[in-house]
């Protein structure tokens, strides 16, 4: 983490900044008043956390309302919809978090509710379920950069299911076979067309993987999990395509989140380096990888890394080819409250869904991407490893040439 004085030059002059005033917080956003006895459709959506580890609380989320409630819960529907956060978080604050305590040993886990909260991490439609609450719902949020917004907490005193939740043929396969590991089946799934949202929720009810593995996951750690998984399966493959054979740069925004995304013909390797604009001050997170990989966790970019790598395996297994990527992220002041990694995966992959901008050189690629940024491109290309190393060595092409062979 690397903070700056604000009187350095870190910003462009001709871009500007909100006003605080422009900015609606959560305080803004209507508060229903909601019963202790009511019934819902689930979108599905269920949360584990994290906090005192192995004691967690657990739960299951629905609004007081039937219907299609899908959208209260994707992060693939916000992008493709284009909601704004103040549009995520009306419908977000309509769900009702029922939870309860538990521990992650099954032996000591309250297998009443944990048996309906499995149900629901399996289905691919809205389910409709009764909730009884011990007390009314406390109305305030838990707000952090890696998991979706939680509100409207409650304890959980008894839940009932109103109609069989539908289930994909693939999920029930794999979730009945004991004998096959989580990362297996995670990539099936995959491959078989299952939502990352809600392969997250089925792993992290601890419906995956060998029987005496299988265990709830705290849902910050499946979203990484998920999306770390499934990149690392599309690289084994991956890193024996041939390189691209132009310089690309990508671009995308959304709710206040720029990535300018440089693709350079090398060998795979990967680079996130964010910035987080605050009011004229900014706070930079840095993270990479060579061609072979890291052992270690990306404890600076954390989730977000996980996500932005997903993406970019996708595209380079759609167009067959290996690169050097540079990931480069804003997050600006419009980015007033987080939404998870979620939307960072889909914009990310909303970058690779365009025609990219091809260049000569990398200097004229940081120039067009400087043309939309707030914050000075050197800022992030001096922080940059794999910028320094790029052209250092000779490529075997050029070699020849230069040989005359």
């Amino acid at each position: 983490m690397q903070f700056f004085n604000k009187n350095k030059r870190l910003f462009n002059d001709k871009r500007s900044f909100p006003k605080k005033r422009d900015i609606i917080y959560s305080k803004d956003i209507f508060n229903p008043i909601i019963k202790k006895h009511f019934s819902g459709s689930s979108p599905p959506e269920i949360f584990v956390g994290k906090y005192n580890y192995p004691n967690i609380n657990a739960g299951i989320l629905s609004p007081e309302s039937f219907g299609d409630t899908e959208e209260m819960s994707m992060p693939e529907i916000w992008r493709e919809k284009n909601f704004s956060i103040g549009d995520i978080l009306a419908k977000r604050n309509q769900l009702i978090y029922g939870r309860f305590r538990t521990q992650i040993k099954k032996a000591k886990t309250n297998t009443r509710f944990l048996n309906i909260m499995q149900e629901i991490s399996m289905a691919y439609k809205p389910v409709s379920i009764e909730f009884f609450l011990k007390k009314p719902p406390k109305q305030n949020l838990e707000i952090n950069r890696y998991s979706p917004i939680i509100t409207n907490l409650a304890p959980l005193e008894n839940a009932r299911l109103q109609e069989n939740p539908k289930v994909k043929p693939k999920v029930d396969y794999l979730i009945s076979d004991i004998h096959n590991k989580a990362t297996d089946s995670i990539k099936e799934l995959y491959y078989y067309s299952i939502p990352i949202s809600n392969i997250t929720k089925i792993l992290s009810a601890g419906l995956l993987g060998l029987k005496t593995n299988r265990k709830l996951v705290p849902t910050r750690w499946s979203i990484t999990a998920v999306d770390d998984t499934i990149s690392k399966q599309l690289l084994k493959k991956i890193r024996y395509y041939n390189e691209i054979n132009d310089i690309l740069l990508f671009n995308s925004e959304y709710n206040g989140n720029h990535y300018e995304i440089l693709l350079l013909p090398d060998k795979f390797s990967f680079e996130v380096i964010e910035a987080e604009i605050k009011f004229n001050s900014v706070k930079f997170w840095h993270d990479y990888e060579l061609f072979h990989g890291r052992k270690e966790y990306a404890s600076n970019v954390v989730g977000a890394y996980y996500a932005c790598k997903l993406a970019l395996s996708e595209y380079l297994e759609r167009i067959k080819k290996q690169a050097t990527a540079i990931f480069m992220r804003e997050a600006r002041p419009e980015y007033y409250l987080p939404l998870g990694v979620g939307i960072l995966r889909e914009c990310c992959r909303g970058a690779f869904a365009k025609t990219p901008q091809k260049f000569n050189n990398v200097k004229e690629a940081l120039e067009q991407a400087q043309k939309r940024m707030i914050i000075k491109i050197e800022n992030f290309t001096n922080q940059s490893i794999l910028l320094k190393e790029y052209g250092k060595q000779m490529r075997l092409d050029k070699w020849l040439k230069s040989v005359n062979l």
